[in-house]
């Protein structure tokens, strides 16, 4: 199943809907930045999105968007590669700003290769992130959405100034949902929230770990 944290925002080359944006001017969360690379067992790496992986990005959500489609209002329709490269010139001011950190999974052993996408969000107040994550319905089953959200996890608690990390999805998500209950998060609450895609129910999990 795939494992995707709905909805994921600057995870996948789409803009987040307006309501639930900190909007253009949100405030940088950290004065730190967490690496750009981050090598995970199993020969994946997590890298910073930048413009040279984004044809392989939008390839990889276009293969995947009948597993994305309940849980993401956008995947009704495919990304462009202009709105991947768009969004990936966006994601990377974000990370200069400090208010978001996107990253792409790829195998080490396939140079250039992208099989997911997470993110590291400044969108629910100051000292925390959100992770946001997708990974590739083909590569489901090996642990690589627990694997890389642990370090994003780990390198957002790092960061001056951050003290909370939080993972959000939607109640009937279990595949997500294993992933916070797997790295030890505490489910904080269950919050109600709009139904923009098939497969929600309006029941936000709310998974929380503090450093």
């Amino acid at each position: 199943m795939t494992h995707v944290t709905p909805p994921p925002g600057e995870d996948i080359p789409r803009p987040r809907p307006a309501a639930r944006r900190r909007g253009p001017a949100a405030a940088e969360i950290s004065a730190g930045r967490p690496p750009e690379l981050l090598r995970l067992a199993g020969g994946i790496s997590l890298r910073r999105r930048s413009a040279a992986y984004a044809r392989a990005l939008n390839a990889a959500v276009r293969s995947d968007l009948a597993h994305l489609r309940p849980w993401l209002e956008w995947a009704a329709e495919a990304p462009t590669l202009a709105q991947t490269t768009e969004l990936t010139r966006a994601g990377a001011a974000a990370w200069d700003a400090g208010t978001d950190f996107i990253y792409l999974v790829g195998l080490d052993a396939e140079p250039g290769s992208v099989i997911g996408s997470f993110g590291l969000h400044g969108r629910i107040g100051p000292g925390a992130l959100e992770i946001g994550y997708w990974v590739g319905s083909r590569h489901g089953g090996r642990g690589i959405a627990t694997a890389a959200a642990g370090a994003l996890a780990g390198a957002a608690l790092a960061l001056p100034g951050v003290g909370r990390v939080e993972i959000h999805c939607d109640q009937a998500n279990a595949a997500s949902a294993a992933v916070p209950r797997k790295l030890g998060f505490r489910l904080d609450r269950i919050a109600e929230a709009a139904v923009r895609a098939p497969g929600e129910t309006g029941r936000q999990l709310v998974w929380v770990k503090e450093g």
